[in-house]
């Protein structure tokens, strides 16, 4: 369906990813790995037909249909979310168009047996065939379907777009999308804007609807249940794998040690070869020999060995401040818009050292009560901060708030105080910015480095109650799982907002479950709470309520 052919994507005298060559077949459900900055957005890119390769060529079928999603979007304002929707089928007039040019034509011509003729006759039975396929009559109840699906209520069918978050409209984009019954479809972070029920119905749609698909996702969840082939793109080259994300990692690690293997070999020859060169290079019986080494060692090949996976490292970071025995409590605290309860009655005592999760539905009042304790929202009932109570807080835009201007290096040498700014590249590179990506400035990293970057920065800075809001998005999983060991290694406070089962899996001992209005407690990790709750995940949660 499609075939990508030689691409080399190079810029600012940096080669991205050099002569690489694979094939998208029908029903390919495709994962596109790799770390942030790999240039996994950038091939998706090229493949939907948004950006050009250096060289090389993309290559598919003229009625081939390529839906791509990228991952940040805006729709247009002037229509409702319906109205908007609908524009999914506009291509279908435009087909309509073409089948009556056609048949114009075919009626006033008398070249019956030409060539140009036949080809006429196949191009309007493919696009009749294409045409018809697509039950018009009912288009307007596979809309509401789908909207449904992505978590939106009737009610909002009739509200125009500019009334909703990005988020919302990334929504109502995808819906267009999954409408036009795409033959290739490409998302890029599908399931950052989607809480877990919507990312169910989706998974639902692309196992038992689509055609064929290439996502990026950090989502291991997401990407182990719709995935059959694993694309790593790394240092420049793809490994093709014909498996699922888990049995992919498995098989990468057997690659690496393979070629950990060979290149150890071949630094042994090398050193062995030299050696020899150094010892007979002035000797006359030895001359040929030594120049046969030489020519030997100017033609080989050296083995490299794949990037390490650096989720390994152990981070340690300052000692927080110490705040005093109770940082955050409340007593009786409610919050309201529009006359519209939120939640009411909350009872919360956060003790120090504690690591607890918010979660639930997109709107039951996570992120707010969140704002709440940061005191940018103005609540009813008792909420106070303890002693000494310093704050760190990541929200969910704080990649967009870093300084473009500066390197990355300065962006955390700014906040490194005390013995911790002797490792501040040790502390880089275990955040994957080793080497040369130090020097890179802000304002050309990938959305997923500049969380990585906005979240190493929170972390050096001198706090001791952490709230992180969905702090994974756009995260690539190996950096979700540095991130995780540096905050299981935090000494303060931590409060986090999450859809992540994974990531708070061993994290948190403490689950706060926002819905129907109320904040409800639950003592252990995630499991423990599903487990209470006879529940096998947080999206059966999500379902009853």
């Amino acid at each position: 369906m499609i075939t990508v052919d030689g691409l080399t994507v190079e810029f600012g005298g940096t080669t991205l990813f050099k002569d690489i060559s694979f094939q998208i077949n029908e029903k390919d459900r495709i994962a596109l790995m790799g770390k942030n900055g790999a240039g996994k957005s950038t091939l998706l890119k090229i493949m939907a037909g948004v950006r050009q390769a250096t060289r090389g060529t993309v290559s598919a079928p003229k009625d081939c249909v390529i839906a791509y999603l990228p991952q940040h979007l805006m729709t247009e304002d002037g229509r409702t979310v319906f109205e908007e929707t609908c524009q999914a089928f506009a291509h279908l007039h435009e087909i309509q168009a073409e089948i009556d040019r056609i048949n114009t034509e075919l009626t006033t011509r008398t070249d019956y047996e030409s060539d140009d003729y036949m080809q006429l006759i196949e191009k309007v039975s493919t696009l009749s065939e294409k045409f018809y396929a697509i039950d018009m009559t009912h288009f307007e109840e596979d809309v509401e379907k789908t909207l449904l699906g992505l978590g939106f209520e009737r009610s909002d069918f009739n509200r125009p777009t500019s009334e909703f978050s990005g988020g919302w409209r990334m929504r109502i984009e995808l819906a267009k999308l999954l409408l036009k019954s795409p033959d290739v479809l490409l998302l890029d972070e599908p399931t950052n804007h989607l809480d877990i029920e919507s990312i169910g119905w989706l998974e639902d749609f692309i196992i038992n609807s689509s055609k064929a698909v290439v996502v990026i996702s950090h989502d291991r969840k997401f990407v182990d249940n719709i995935t059959t082939r694993t694309i790593e793109v790394t240092m420049g080259r793809i490994y093709d794998y014909k498996a699922s994300y888990s049995h992919y990692l498995e098989l990468r690690k057997e690659r690496r040690e393979q070629q950990m293997k060979q290149y150890e070999e071949q630094q042994k020859m090398i050193a062995e070869t030299k050696d020899f060169i150094e010892r007979f290079k002035g000797t006359y019986s030895k001359t040929f020999q030594v120049q046969s080494r030489v020519k030997m060692l100017e033609k080989l090949e050296l083995i490299e060995v794949d990037e390490e996976d650096t989720s390994r490292l152990r981070l340690k970071f300052p000692p927080s401040p110490r705040s005093g025995a109770y940082p955050v409590q409340m007593s009786d605290v409610a919050m309201s818009f529009d006359h519209k309860t939120i939640f009411s009655g909350v009872n919360l005592t956060v003790e120090r050292g504690d690591k607890i999760a918010f979660v639930g539905r997109n709107g039951e009042g996570k992120s707010t009560l969140v704002k709440c304790i940061m005191g940018q929202l103005q609540n009813q009932g008792q909420l106070n901060l303890g002693h000494n109570v310093q704050i760190g807080y990541f929200a969910q835009n704080q990649a967009s708030l870093l300084d473009g201007e500066l390197t990355v290096f300065q962006t955390i040498d700014d906040v490194a105080k005390g013995e911790i700014r002797n490792k501040i590249r040790d502390l880089l590179g275990a955040f994957m910015f080793g080497g040369e990506d130090s020097t890179k400035k802000v304002k050309v990293l990938s959305g997923g480095e500049r969380t990585r970057l906005a979240i190493l920065k929170l972390l050096l800075e001198p706090v001791n109650l952490l709230i992180l809001d969905e702090p994974t998005n756009h995260l690539d999983l190996r950096t979700k799982d540095v991130l995780k060991q540096a905050l299981q290694d935090f000494d303060g406070t931590l409060i986090v907002v999450s859809h992540d089962r994974d990531f708070l899996d061993g994290l948190v001992t403490k689950v706060y479950e926002f819905g129907h209005g109320r904040v409800r407690e639950h003592l252990g990790g995630i499991y423990d709470f599903l487990e209470s709750k006879k529940l096998e995940s947080l999206q059966e949660l999500e379902k009853k309520q």
